[in-house]
């Protein structure tokens, strides 16, 4: 009698223990499709950009990503950056850039890693940094040559 009480409290525990950390780790704001922002937006999670935004974005340590619908006129400072959308601004990225094919960015680009997928548009430079802040006279810079080139002409540079 005392072991079937013990057995169904031990099965819901550990299930709750992974349900509180995937609500943590999915944890991001949302700038919906009629949403327009001008100015500054900081915070300390990931953000996902439907809508416009004109000014800065900066989210160091965070993911930001600009879906389908999203415009952003803006410099974009993050973790991860995805471009889903529109992007005209300067991103600089402390781990990865990711270009999708509908993406769209003119700008300069600063990260360790980056993707450009086929059909994507980018016009700008690419800095690739080093991950060790030791070597910062060690960094590798690959300019485009040709600008407004569709990117099915890249394919994608990784530190």
């Amino acid at each position: 009698m005392s072991t079937s009480p013990t057995l169904p409290t031990a099965e819901p525990t550990p299930v709750a223990a992974p349900r509180t950390s995937t609500v943590n780790s999915q944890e991001q704001a949302t700038i919906g499709k009629s949403l327009v922002i001008k100015g500054e937006v900081t915070g300390s999670e990931s953000l996902y950009i439907d809508g416009r935004v004109e000014g800065a974005i900066n989210l160091p340590g965070n993911r930001v990503t600009i879906g389908r619908n999203g415009q952003v006129q803006a410099n974009v400072n993050a973790k991860e950056i995805v471009i889903l959308g529109k992007v005209k601004g300067n991103l600089t990225a402390s781990d990865r850039v990711d270009i999708r094919n509908e993406g769209s960015l003119a700008g300069d680009v600063v990260c360790q890693r980056i993707s450009i997928e086929d059909g994507a548009y980018f016009k700008g430079s690419i800095d690739i940094r080093k991950p060790n802040p030791k070597e910062m006279n060690g960094t590798t810079k690959v300019e485009s040559t040709s600008t407004g080139v569709e990117a099915s002409k890249f394919t994608s540079a990784t530190a």
